[in-house]
Parts: structure tokens; sequence; C-alpha cells
């Protein structure tokens, strides 16, 4: 994670291969912003927002590591409208041309619209207050706060915006003949390993039985004696995609937090039982066993969290200090291509510019949607969440852009949201200050208003980014984020009662565990009550922990790179620790399988791996519909595949 943007940012984005230098020329035309946003977009938009609501929601309630879809966003619009508009025309229709304006409109619409999933808090505060509810319109306050700022954040900070560049890089190939021959071949891999996982998972089903102990998800693949501490491969092609799509680092961090956690610390504790907690208590009891797994979680992911804010927070003052040694990027030029090419991407810049500003949006339009917005939200939250008063809801409001302005400009400059730390200071802070009379629900309210804002203002920019390197109208990119976000305020609850309606949700014992929405509801009562009833030992193994997140990111941070590219990420270290190690296998698997690809051959792993990855989480996505119907109609299994030790028989 780099702290500075390099001084030859700008040069190396225009060199990349499928940006503007190789598939755009200043006399090329550009859609006005109307006709970038078609009805065929947006009905592809509502499709895709569906599917990855479902897998987002799958993965929120199951794990809570959502890995990064913006690329299967942006492949499989591409896929759709070719393929629609390759029919109409062998029929002998007149199909308007297909282009990377309304590809990235599409790319923008869908992440809008599953980003609902993630932070409208379905898997994390929302079931934490143990109702269900949802507010809508907290959600478009965050497209408000940061309007005014896209020119300073994209044009004079220049910020990278890594996720939003590589997407654009991705759809600016798409529509180059090499990377359209590519692309097809990419359409045809994801294909086919999302028919192989829809399969795969149709045919686990059939021995899933009744419960929770059948089928290929118990199968005790390493033994039976680790299986008991969860260390099994359950052949779930979801976590096997976030493998192929996730960083190794991460990969190899989640296993080692299992490692750390299920192998090591849990037995040893447990041995203490009857000693440091009650032997005879629930499994599920928070003054035993179960209050070690959650709390010291919580512990590791508040000590990466605050690390990571107040690094994000110095470096963004930082660069802001320094943006204006900057601005002028036309010596770097100079130094690094010949005239001829200088002249080419000055041109290419100049295009950018002039296509990213020419459709303003109005700063009153602005301004007025945020306060207009923010007034009706202060006056309604209260009257569904009593304990958070309106002055609380008000105050949430008047600090949210400042917070929202620090987490756009630091996942600019590392691709790094931090939009749930903010959520849990401000949990923390409102359920302190509120007390035991509704502090709970007040803070975790609270994390929810914060979440909404901050995430979505940052994903708004990445956008901004992807749309300015594609040529696509601002105002385009705003009005499809508006789209989106409505889609996702009515998609991402009927998706999430979906699985609400069809499997028990937030079972400890079960598949849907909701880990965040325990962790959000245990951190809240620890904001009001303390540490008292704690376990015995407990908060010193969380001071340990806390104290060794905050050292292992410094010496991620202070290392060479050869060396702390080594070093393990304590906030994906922290998920195993509650959540099991299972998972974390299957992840492994994933990252195995394409360490030996990069080896192998490293190209055919950087073009295809992640529609891999994209097809086999999709295609067990898609299976969660069929399944989900099965379930609320009661229809079970027919087989209970089981596995215990022949002793027993």
């Amino acid at each position: 994670m780099g702290t500075e943007i390099p001084r030859s940012a700008e040069i190396s984005e225009a060199l990349l291969p499928g940006s503007e230098k190789a598939a755009t020329t200043e006399e090329e035309h550009v859609p006005e912003w109307k006709e970038q946003i078609t009805i065929r977009g947006l009905a592809v938009s509502a499709l895709l927002g569906t599917l990855f609501c479902i897998i987002t929601h799958k993965l929120n309630l199951t794990v809570g590591i959502i890995p990064s879809l913006n690329v299967a966003a942006g492949l499989l619009g591409f896929f759709f409208v070719k393929s629609w508009t390759g029919f109409l025309s062998k029929l002998g229709f007149t199909v308007k041309p297909f282009t990377k304006q309304e590809n990235t409109v599409i790319q923008t619409c869908v992440v809008a619209c599953y980003g609902l999933a993630f932070s409208g808090g379905f898997g994390s505060y929302l079931i934490a207050m143990d109702e269900k509810t949802y507010k809508l319109i907290v959600s478009f306050l965050g497209l408000f706060s940061l309007v005014p700022l896209r020119k300073v954040m994209v044009l004079d900070y220049k910020l990278t915006y890594p996720s939003g560049t590589a997407t654009a890089m991705l759809i600016n190939s798409f529509h180059t003949n090499t990377g359209a021959e590519l692309a097809g071949n990419q359409v045809k891999c994801l294909g086919k390993y999302l028919s192989l996982s829809l399969v795969w998972s149709c045919f686990k089903w059939f021995f899933s039985g009744i419960g929770d102990a059948c089928g290929f998800d118990n199968f005790p693949t390493l033994g039976l004696m680790l299986f008991k501490n969860t260390f099994y491969f359950d052949f779930s092609p979801t976590y096997i995609g976030c493998g192929l799509i996730c960083p190794h680092i991460v990969n190899c961090s989640v296993l080692l937090g299992a490692i750390i956690s299920w192998g090591i610390l849990w037995p040893i504790v447990s041995q203490h039982a009857g000693d440091w907690y009650p032997a005879d208590l629930g499994s599920n009891d928070f003054k035993g066993l179960y209050g070690y797994k959650v709390f010291i979680a919580i512990a590791i992911i508040l000590g990466d969290g605050l690390y990571n804010l107040v690094k994000i927070i110095a470096v963004t003052v930082k660069e802001i200090c320094n943006s204006s040694s900057r601005l002028n990027n036309l010596p770097i030029v100079a130094d690094v291509v010949d005239d001829s090419e200088a002249s080419e991407i000055l041109l290419v810049k100049k295009k950018r510019d002039e296509v990213f500003l020419k459709d303003r949006i109005p700063l009153g339009f602005a301004v007025s949607g945020y306060v207009g917005l923010a007034a009706i939200s202060t006056a309604t939250i209260p009257l569904i969440f009593p304990p958070l008063k309106w002055y609380f809801v008000l105050c949430s409001y008047l600090i949210a852009p400042a917070l929202a302005f620090c987490n756009s400009y630091g996942t600019g400059l590392t691709d790094w949201s931090l939009a749930s730390t903010y959520g849990k200071i401000g949990l923390f802070i409102i359920a302190s200050v509120v007390g035991s009379d509704g502090g709970v629900i007040a803070g975790l309210a609270a994390c929810g208003v914060m979440m909404s804002i901050v995430s979505t203002a940052a994903d708004l920019m990445q956008d901004f980014k992807t749309g300015y390197l594609t040529l696509s109208s601002a105002k385009s990119m705003f009005v499809s984020q508006l789209v989106g976000t409505a889609m996702g305020c009515v998609i991402a609850p009927l998706t999430f009662w979906l699985f609400w309606t069809a499997f028990d949700i937030g079972d400890p014992n079960g598949p849907y565990k909701a880990p965040y929405a325990v962790i959000f509801r245990e951190m809240a009562i620890l904001g009001i009550e303390g540490f008292a009833e704690l376990p015995k030992h407990c908060l010193a193994l969380c001071y340990g922990f806390f104290i060794a997140a905050l050292i292992v990111n410094l010496l991620r941070d202070i290392t060479p790179p050869k060396v702390s590219q080594f070093i393990p990420i304590p906030m994906a270290m922290a998920v195993p620790f509650y959540i099991g190690a299972y998972f974390a296998i299957d992840m492994f698997v994933g990252t195995v399988i394409l360490f030996v690809w990069e080896r192998i051959n490293r190209k055919d792993a950087d073009d295809f791996a992640g529609a891999v990855a994209s097809g086999l989480i999709c295609g067990d996505g898609i299976w969660t519909i069929p399944s989900a119907i099965l379930s609320i109609l009661r229809i079970n299994p027919p087989i209970c595949m089981y596995f215990g030790p022949s002793s027993a028989r």
C-alpha cells in the first residue's frame, strides 16, 4: 500500500494498455451524457445488480469477506449488451452501437446497486438490532456529499483510485479490436465456470439433508479431529473464487489467523473450562469460550482499523499540503517521453479534461440535495430508532462530509476504504453517550448513517475516476449512481428477504452466522457496559492482540517491500477467529491454484483468473435463488451425507 502518488502517475496512466493513447483520439465522437444512459443498459444493470446483491448477501452472512466485483460487472455488462445487439442484428434490426461510455454507466450502476447490500448493513448493524428494518434515504446522502469536490479529487490532486483506474483500462480494452477478442474469450471462460459452479452447487444440495451436519459442506477432508476444530475443505466455489480474486497475502493471512485461533488458541483456552469460565455454559454464551472468540476478533479489527485510520488521515493531510507541487505535470512529460509522445499524451489529457468538465453538476444542486435529504433523515430516523435523538443525527451529517473526504482521499491513494472503521467509531461514541437506555440501538443506527455516507462517497469518486479515463460524462456517472442506488434500495432488501425467509440467519452453528452482526452488537454493548462481564483473562488477551495488530501494521509500513509483502494483514487474520477455519482452507486452495497458474503461464493467469473467479462466485450465487425457493416451499434435500467415526457404527 503506497503512501504517496508517484510523480509519473499521470504519464503511466496514459501509457497503460487500453488507455486513451490506444483507444482515443481528439476527433473521437463522445456521446452526449443522455445518450450514455440507455434502457438496455439499465435493464442489464438491474439484472446484474440483483445477482451481485445475492452474492454480497451470501458472503456478508457467511464470512464477511467481499472481494471487488467491479471487473465482473464490467465484463458481464459487456457480454449481455453485446449478445443482445448481436442477436438483434442477426434478425435484421438496426441497433445503436455499444460504446465504452455505456459500458461504464452499466458498471457504475451495478456497483452502486450491490454496494447497498454491503453498506446497508444487512450483514452487520441491521441484524445486530434484531429487527428487519431498513432506511432508504441515508444511502443517497453520500452521493451529494462530495460531488462539488470531484474536480479537486480527480484533476487537481490526480488521485489514482486503483480500482477505478483498473476498471477503466479494462473497459477501454473491450472497445478496441484486440481487446474485444480477449473480452470474448474471457466471457466464454466466465460462462464455462459459471455453469460448472451452478451444476456443482445443485449437485451438492441433494446430499445436504436436514440440519447442519450433512453434505459436502461438512466433509471431513483433513480427518475428524481437525474437522472438530473447523479445519476442512467444504467444496465451496464461492470461497475458491474469492481466493482467486483476493491477493495472496490476504488469503495467507486468513489461513494464518485460522491456525493461530482454531489450531492453537481455542484448544488452549478450552482446556481451562471450569477455571477461566464455567464449564457448563452453552456454546454461544459470551461468558464462555464464545466470548473469547468474539472479543479477541474485535480487538484485532479495532487495532488494524484505528492504525490505518490514523495513517491515512496523516497521509491525506501530508498530500493535501504538498499537492500544489504536483498540479502541473508538463515538465514530467518532457523528462519521460519524446516530443511526439508528449504531444499525444497532452491531447489525450486535454480531451479527458474537456469531457469531464463539460457536463457540470451544479454546486447548488449538490448542496441542496445533501441539506434536503439530511433534514428529512434528521426528522425521520429518530421516529424509526427513538434512542437515536435528532441532535445525534444532525451532528453525524455535519461531520460526515469531512469524514467522507478523508475516506475518499485515502481510497484514492491506497484503494482501501475505511468506511466500517468510521462506522465503528460512531457506534462506540453514540452507544457510550446514550448509555444503557437504548444505547445499543442508537449506536448501531448511528453506525449505519456514517457507513452509508462515507462508503457511498468513496464509491462515487472511484466511478468518477473510471468515467474520466473512459471519456464518460460526469453527469452520466452521477445519474447512474443515483439510479443504481435507487435500484439497490429495492433490490438489496428484497434479495435479503429471500435469505431471511429461507435460511436461519444468525445461527452460530449454521452456515449463515452473520459474523459482523454479532461483532457490531457486542461492540455496542461493550461501549455501554465496559469490560466487567468478560470471562477471565479475556481482556488481557484482547489488549495483547490489539497491540499486536498495531505492531504488525507498523512492521508492514517500515520494512522494505521485499519483506513487507510477506507480513500478514491483521484485519484478514481476525475474520476466522470467530467464524472458523473452513473458508480459510477454501480461499487458500484458490490462492494455490492462482500461484501455480501464474508460474506456468503468467499472461493467461492475468487475463483469465478474474473470469474464472467471477464464474465460480456467480454460479454459486445463482443457485442460492432456487435453493432459497425450495427452502421456503419446505422442500428438503432427499439425502443426508454424514461422516462419523467407524467405532460409532
